[in-house]
């Protein structure tokens, strides 16, 4: 049942920051009920219970967290079709798209949950005692990771599911025994406050603290301030615009104590179009380079917004192939009137602008807030000399860059800002200039493809969906995949503590029966 309520706890809160709606994308109109937007009473009742909640949940033992993983995971997969639902007509994003994130969402806490009862998260290690160690004997030294603590969690526009309220930053600080107080998104709040009760009955039934979780929903960017400026907590999983993450990133650093801010931003996705590979199958790279741009109203951090090759024929061709498939392509509808707004200004300066061209742009629609694919052109010391063309235009717009030659690929990739994914498009006959380009590319992106598209993110254990600055605040963390939990632990060094004292972890006969290092050597049991 969606009441429009915050969730404070166990507690169901009317919001002392006023009223809002849920809007409907595709036509503009408003969807019951109204929902009360959380304030700073209810963000320092949440922190507060989050605070208490610290000690008992990092506790925990690994089989009991990861149960509530799968509690978690369980309760949303039930609800699945009044999650989809309410999410089709919250985002304007069609049934299939929905269920499958359903499934993600599951997916990645049992996942989580499967870490968790492996335990090499921990990385326990011991330095046993030398006493009779000359020159100097060695005390007895044991290490682990510990949780930071609370962990407020920003939910995104374009996935409602998967980076949002139960999404990968909420199931990653709960694997890691951090209690999580979530900012809903303003765009689907039926739908956050449907997964934020999943979680609050799992919460329940696990027996464990009430402040293990709780749900602020609202529009106002004070909220969001509020709730990293809180002193309780440690720790923010952001995904969203730069200017948003920035904002949330001056906040921490400027605290009494600074917090990590775990902010996944901007990025334009490059792709490398490789001669061999245009030559022989320009046409089915351009067929797939529209589908890739158009899926979703290209509303995904990892859309191909870049697209770099040699000039010459082969590129003319597959111009002209990606223009035709454009051009024929339908409008979709996007998250939110403001994320269409800001498409269309993207759009607009690119089209504008006297060194670009436009290729094609796709079908006009006949309702609101639809965006057209476009496609644009320009040439590589152009795109070199205005880093506004290399900015991101969220939706499904794309930049050509004609470079003269490889030496010119090898300048416009050195000068690209940091990047989620870089993608090659080569063959066998590529090979050797692609050993050339992918160490400059891991040196720009989080995770380098071949002949794939970069807006399918697999979770899993060596994925990384992260980049360096401005793709992420921290290109040494990742938001999906098993890594994630990294992001939300510190070390603690035990110095000559008494078995009795130590985690369980550290014990010496190792109760949990996990993987440990112990004098160098690892060893499981």
């Amino acid at each position: 049942m969606i009441t429009g309520s915050v969730l404070i706890g166990r507690q169901d809160r009317v919001g002392s920051g006023g009223v809002f709606d849920a809007v409907d994308p595709a036509t503009g109109e408003r969807i019951a009920p109204a929902f009360g937007a959380a304030g700073a009473a209810e963000v320092d009742e949440a922190c507060a219970l989050a605070e208490a909640a610290c000690a008992s949940f990092s506790a925990t033992t690994l089989e009991a967290r990861a149960a509530f993983l799968d509690a978690v995971a369980d309760r949303i997969a039930a609800r699945k079709d009044d999650l989809v639902a309410r999410a089709m007509r919250e985002s304007g994003l069609p049934r299939a798209r929905l269920e499958g994130e359903v499934g993600r969402t599951v997916g990645q806490l049992r996942l989580f949950a499967g870490v968790v009862r492996q335990g090499d998260w921990l990385d326990a290690t011991i330095d046993p005692a030398l006493p009779d160690r000359q020159p100097l004997p060695r005390v007895d030294l044991r290490r682990l990771h510990v949780a930071l603590g609370p962990v407020a969690v920003f939910g995104a526009s374009n996935f409602p599911l998967a980076f949002s309220v139960a999404g990968g930053d909420t199931a990653s600080a709960f694997a890691a025994g951090c209690p999580v107080v979530v900012k809903g998104h303003p765009a689907h709040p039926g739908t956050g406050e449907l997964v934020a009760r999943a979680v609050r009955e799992a919460v329940a039934a696990c027996g464990l603290h009430e402040g293990v979780f709780s749900y602020l929903p609202g529009p106002s960017i004070e909220l969001g301030g509020a709730l990293v400026a809180d002193p309780r907590i440690k720790a923010v999983g952001f995904t969203g615009s730069r200017g948003g993450g920035l904002a949330l990133l001056r906040i921490a650093s400027e605290r009494a104590e600074p917090i990590p801010v775990y902010a996944e931003m901007s990025s334009i996705n490059p792709v490398i179009l490789l001669p061999a590979a245009l030559e022989a199958r320009g046409d089915a790279i351009a067929t797939g380079f529209v589908q890739s741009l158009t899926m979703g109203a290209g509303q995904f951090c990892t859309n191909p917004g870049l697209l770099i090759g040699i000039d010459g024929p082969a590129l003319d061709r597959f111009a002209e192939a990606a223009g035709q498939a454009l051009s024929a392509s339908q409008p979709v509808t996007m998250l939110t009137p403001g994320i269409h707004a800001s498409f269309e200004k993207g759009v607009e300066a690119l089209e504008t602008h006297q060194a670009v061209k436009v290729v094609a742009r796709g079908c006009v629609g006949d309702g609101v807030n639809q965006a057209r694919g476009a496609l644009f052109e320009t040439d590589a010391a152009s795109f070199l000399a205005d880093p506004v063309l290399g900015h991101e235009v969220f939706g499904s717009s794309s930049v050509l860059v004609r470079c003269k030659d490889t030496a010119e690929i090898k300048k416009v990739i050195a000068g690209l800002e940091g990047q989620l994914t870089a993608t090659l498009m080569m063959d066998d006959a590529d090979h050797a200039l692609a050993a050339e380009l992918v160490m400059p590319l891991a040196a720009k992106a989080g995770r380098v493809l071949a002949n794939g598209w970069p807006t399918g993110v697999e979770v899993s254990h060596a994925m990384v969906h992260g980049g360096p600055y401005p793709a992420t605040s921290d290109g040494r963390t990742t938001s999906v995949g098993s890594l994630a939990i990294a992001r939300f632990l510190r070390p603690v060094c035990f110095q000559n503590l008494p078995d009795a004292l130590l985690p369980a972890a550290l014990r010496s006969d190792n109760p949990w029966q996990i993987a440990r290092r112990v004098d160098g050597v690892v060893a499981r049991g």
